[in-house]
């Protein structure tokens, strides 16, 4: 036990540096009205417009213990009448249009559109397939990207703290 013990004392603290955290998402100045209109809280709807599910795995890990986003102020709601943005991943399928625009009607303004991952921002590795109909700004007004292929939690969660402002 003491020869165990003489070895952690003389080897010290041994660890790998922590990770990078990416900045906050500059938002432009529209974008940046509607995030403080928002009041330090954002209520988000997640609608999944025809990804393959990598980017709600990534949405999970933000949402879960280790990145927290709620602690930040985001909140993940079931429905798109208690949400202040939307979240939506991959790209819009022909069935899913008029549903995502109906989505996006139902929400009450000042409302936020977040396209997660890089098949929502421009369609990714599903461009110009028969049942894609385009990105998500090509239906609705989009006001924040992020990018990745999924994007990482920590994108996300930076991305959620620039519309609190926290």
């Amino acid at each position: 036990m003491r020869e165990l013990l003489r070895k952690i004392r003389a080897t010290g603290r041994v660890a790998e540096p922590a990770p990078e955290r990416p900045d906050t998402a500059a938002l432009d100045p529209a974008t940046a009205a509607k995030a403080r209109e928002l009041a330090g809280s954002v209520q988000v709807r997640h609608v999944d417009a025809g990804s393959c599910n990598g980017c709600e795995v990534e949405i999970a890990s933000a949402f879960g213990p280790v990145y927290d986003a709620e602690r930040y102020g985001a909140r993940l709601v079931a429905s798109p009448r208690h949400a202040d943005a939307l979240v939506v991943t991959g790209p819009v399928t022909r069935n899913m249009r008029m549903a995502l625009r109906r989505t996006y009607e139902a929400v009450p303004e000042p409302r936020v559109v977040v396209a997660l991952g890089d098949c929502a921002r421009n369609c990714g590795v599903f461009a110009g397939a028969y049942g894609v109909e385009g990105a998500v700004s090509d239906v609705v007004p989009v006001d924040v990207e992020i990018a990745g292929c999924p994007p990482p939690p920590e994108a996300i969660v930076a991305a959620l703290r620039g519309l609190t402002g926290r």
